[in-house]
């Protein structure tokens, strides 16, 4: 009898135990899904999850070298809606340009678009906010000392796209060159990684790179999500030492 009083006692504490959320659940989850200009080692999203406050966690499942067609085919998609979170940010474009190869490669009217559209209306499948974000702009100087992207079109795409299904938008394409052309060729060397033959990364972040964007990641969020407001301190600014030259 008391053994069998023992084995439904433990039953019951186990069943008990399986109904409670988990008690991480209680935060809001915020996924990360991009390229390499998105990861934790080489983009902005360390510097991202660092400036956020309170009940909030953030899982960075972007991967580098990645395309929008590639990070679903190799299952990274659906990784991040198996997690449940509450909202996705999606920012791809880099490797979907031409040059990639078919693994990756898209067309930004047709095959990137239809991508990114898919994104969104799955995420909304499984409860999650989608916030597309579009690409991290290159460091690529013209003559005029003016950014000269070659990501245009797909930041169009995101931006038509993004209005069409009234998803929430950042512009962080915009805004980092804005950024850029502020600090200045000279100053943007502080936050562009080096290369093995000791040349200028003008595509990823170093630590202090990371620093620097995530802060406009940041406050664009807030703009265009209020409810996440309350967990992007207000003066998420990093400072930066414009080109006096």
């Amino acid at each position: 009898m008391a053994s069998r009083t023992a084995w439904i006692m433990l039953f019951l504490c186990g069943t008990a135990a399986a109904s409670e959320p988990p008690a991480d659940r209680t935060k809001v989850r915020i996924v990360l899904a991009g390229d390499s200009t998105v990861t934790d080692d080489a983009g902005w999203g360390k510097g991202f999850a660092n400036l956020l406050m309170g009940d909030v966690e953030v899982v960075n499942l972007a991967k580098g070298g990645r395309s929008s067609k590639s990070y679903r085919a190799e299952g990274w998609w659906k990784k991040c809606l198996e997690l449940k979170p509450n909202y996705i940010l999606i920012q791809f474009g880099h490797n979907d340009q031409p040059g990639k190869g078919p693994e990756r490669e898209t067309d930004p009217e047709t095959t990137f678009r239809e991508n990114i559209i898919r994104y969104v209306d799955e995420a909304r499948a499984v409860g999650a906010i989608p916030i597309v974000v579009t690409s991290l702009s290159r460091r690529q100087w013209g003559k005029d000392g003016k950014i000269q992207s070659t990501l245009v079109p797909y930041v169009e795409s995101v931006k038509k796209l993004a209005a069409e299904r009234n998803a929430p938008l950042i512009d962080l394409h915009a805004r980092s060159i804005e950024l850029y052309e502020k600090m200045g060729r000279e100053g943007c060397l502080e936050i562009s990684p080096r290369t093995e033959k000791n040349g200028v990364d003008g595509t990823h972040l170093n630590a202090r790179g990371a620093e620097v964007i995530a802060p406009l990641v940041a406050n664009e969020l807030r703009r265009a999500v209020p409810a996440l407001a309350q967990f992007v301190p207000p003066d998420s600014v990093a400072p930066v030492r414009p080109d006096t030259k």
